[in-house]
């Protein structure tokens, strides 16, 4: 069985995928939560914590936004969540063990994924769904504003910095075509 095509936006291109987007982007917010929490039951204390609990405090924001957009226009979410939600914790716990700059390592790697993601979707949205791009405009200055607070703290200066930041982007990007589809 095929899959009909998109109709044509305006300018002839596909039309965008709103609610794929609408999920995916659900379930990074999701993810990138867990990843803090992670972070935070092992770096919970001290300077490190508390950027990381401000980092946190901003992405729960951001998950409610997309919790509404759910609901709202009756997206299905991803049926991965019990996955992103013991992979996430995982990620973030693993590298807050390896130390403070690992975390923040793990951070910008994240953040970097994460920017590049929106910048597609603002791009593809073009001038459909103004809100839905003012939002995700948003989040992706906050996105962008975390990776520069983990470069800020050491996070190339992590052992390993190359190798354990291509992973964790190569991660998060196959975690996105998932959460498109999944």
């Amino acid at each position: 069985m095929s899959r009909k095509p998109k109709p044509a936006s305006p300018g002839g291109a596909p039309a965008p995928d709103i609610e794929a987007m609408i999920r995916v982007d659900h379930a990074g917010e999701y993810g990138a939560v867990r990843i803090y929490e992670g972070q935070l039951a092992v770096l919970g204390r001290g300077r490190s914590g508390d950027t990381i609990r401000h980092m946190a405090e901003q992405e729960q924001r951001h998950l409610k936004a997309f919790d509404r957009l759910v609901n709202q226009r009756r997206v299905r979410p991803t049926a991965l969540e019990p996955v992103w939600r013991v992979a996430g914790f995982a990620l973030g716990a693993a590298t807050a063990l390896m130390g403070e700059k690992a975390a923040f390592a793990c951070t910008a790697a994240v953040e970097e994924a994460i920017d590049d993601h929106y910048a597609a979707q603002i791009a593809a949205l073009g001038e459909q769904d103004p809100d839905l791009k003012k939002t995700v405009q948003d989040f992706r200055a906050d996105e962008a504003a975390h990776r520069q607070t983990a470069l800020d703290n050491g996070a190339e200066q992590a052992p390993g910095y190359k190798l354990l930041s291509e992973t964790i982007k190569a991660g998060c990007r196959v975690a996105i075509k998932l959460s498109e589809k999944i």
